[in-house]
């Protein structure tokens, strides 16, 4: 079991530092895209990223809670089965 983890290990490093290798050794482009115009808050093509994280933490937070809440509930219905089951 452990000779298959290190031999699974040693495969998914090999490859990862072959696709990270073959990444560097690409050529640099022949004509980089211009740099984009305005300032700080300036306009240009900026994308609105605190929209989908505050949903996606919203998500994430709901998500956790019932979670939670599923799990105190299934050990409060062992506890009443464990006291029932004692009388």
């Amino acid at each position: 079991m452990k000779t298959l983890r290190k031999l699974l290990l040693t495969l998914a490093f090999l490859f990862t530092s072959m696709f990270m290798l073959n990444t560097f050794a690409d050529e640099p482009l022949d004509n980089p895209p211009p740099p984009p115009g305005g300032g700080h808050g300036g306009g240009g093509n900026t994308a609105p990223i605190d929209g989908g994280l505050g949903i996606l933490m919203a998500l994430g937070a709901g998500y956790g809670s019932f979670r939670l809440y599923k799990s105190r509930k299934a050990e409060k219905e062992a506890e009443t089965e464990a006291e029932e089951g004692t009388d």
